[in-house]
C-alpha cells in the first residue's frame, strides 16, 4: 500500500500521464479507431497482470459490495461510451491538435450538470450553472474560427463530444458501477472496447507499423493500465476529490507537452479560454471538498 506521500506524487503522476495521451494521439500513425483498439487490449493486459500479481502477494484489492455480473447493461452502455470518448478524442487530435482536443476534452463536467439535471432531474444550484456558463465562454474563447471548413474548430467539436461521452461514461460509473470492484469495472469496459472496435479494425491491423505498435503498447500500458492503478492506489489514502482536483489539471499538461515538443504555442485567446475553464472545473472540485468537509465536522 503506498503511504500518503507516495499516493500525493503518484496522483501527480496520473495527471501527467492523462495528459500525455494527446501526445501518443498525435504522433501514433494510425487512425483514432486503430488507436483506441490497440490501448484497450494493452490496458487490459496490463489490468490482468496487475491483478495477478496482487493476488499472489496476497494483496489483492477487495470487492466493494456489488458484482458485476447484476449490470451487465451499465457496462454495456459504458463500454460503448468509453468507445466514444476515446475514438473521439483522438479524432480530435487529428485534427485540431493536442491543445483544443484536450480543452474541448476538459467540457465533461459540465456535461455531467446537463445530464443531472435535465435527465436525472438532480437540483442543481446556482454556482453549477454559472460554472457551466464559464464552461461554455472558455470553449467560446478557444474556437480556432466559427467556420465549420476549419480543421481547427472541427476539432474542438469532436473534443467537445469526447467530453460528453465522458460525462455520460462518468455518470454511469457514479450512479450504478460504485461499489463495483474499480479493476473490474476498468478491466470489464476496456475489454467491451476491444470487442466493439473489433470489426473496424481488423481489415486495417496488417497495416500499422511495428513503430505505432510500440507506442500503442506504451499509451495501454503506461497511461491507461498503469495510472489506472496508481490511481485506484492513490484512493486509498487521499480524498477522491483531492485527487480529482490534481487530475483535473490534466489539460495544463497536455498544452505544455503540445508546445514544449510540437511548438504548438497556444494562441493568447486560447490561453484565456483554458484559464476560463480551468477556473470553473478546480472551483467545482473545490466546492465539493469543502462541502464534504464541513459535513464531517
Amino acid at each position: 500500500m503506498l503511504t500518503r506521500i507516495q499516493s500525493l506524487f503518484a496522483i501527480h503522476l496520473v495527471a501527467i500521464l492523462f495528459g500525455a495521451t494527446g501526445i501518443f494521439g498525435a504522433i501514433i500513425q494510425a487512425d483514432a479507431w486503430m488507436i483506441t483498439w490497440g490501448r484497450a487490449l494493452f490496458a487490459v493486459l496490463t489490468l490482468v497482470t496487475l491483478n495477478r500479481v496482487f493476488t499472489a502477494m496476497g494483496r489483492q484489492h477487495p470487492q466493494n459490495g456489488a458484482s458485476w455480473r447484476t449490470h451487465w447493461l451499465a457496462f454495456a452502455v459504458s463500454g460503448g461510451m468509453l468507445a466514444l470518448h476515446w475514438v473521439t478524442f483522438f479524432h480530435s487530435v487529428k485534427l485540431g491538435g493536442i491543445a483544443v482536443a484536450t480543452l474541448g476534452f476538459a467540457s465533461f463536467p459540465a456535461f455531467i450538470t446537463l445530464i443531472e439535471a435535465l435527465f436525472l432531474r438532480e437540483k442543481v444550484g446556482g454556482p453549477e450553472w454559472l460554472r457551466l456558463l464559464l464552461v461554455s465562454v472558455g470553449l467560446l474563447l478557444i474556437t480556432p474560427s466559427f467556420d465549420w471548413a476549419d480543421q481547427g474548430t472541427e476539432g474542438l467539436f469532436w473534443g467537445v463530444f469526447s467530453g460528453a461521452a465522458f460525462g455520460v461514461l462518468a455518470v454511469i460509473n457514479r450512479r450504478t458501477l460504485s461499489r463495483v470492484n474499480a479493476f473490474h469495472v476498468a478491466g470489464i469496459q476496456n475489454g467491451l472496447v476491444f470487442l466493439l472496435l473489433l470489426p473496424w479494425v481488423l481489415p486495417t491491423l496488417r497495416t500499422v507499423s511495428v513503430h505505432d505498435w510500440l507506442l500503442i503498447a506504451a499509451l495501454g500500458v503506461v497511461c491507461t493500465g498503469l495510472a489506472h492503478w496508481l490511481f485506484v492506489s492513490s484512493l486509498r489514502q487521499l480524498p477522491a476529490r483531492t485527487a480529482g482536483l490534481v487530475v483535473a489539471s490534466e489539460p495544463l499538461y497536455a498544452i505544455l507537452f503540445a508546445w514544449i515538443l510540437f511548438s504548438q504555442v497556444p494562441t493568447g485567446r486560447m490561453l484565456m479560454g483554458a484559464v476560463v475553464m480551468m477556473t470553473a472545473i478546480f472551483s467545482a472540485s473545490l466546492a465539493v471538498h469543502r462541502q464534504k468537509t464541513e459535513s464531517a465536522r
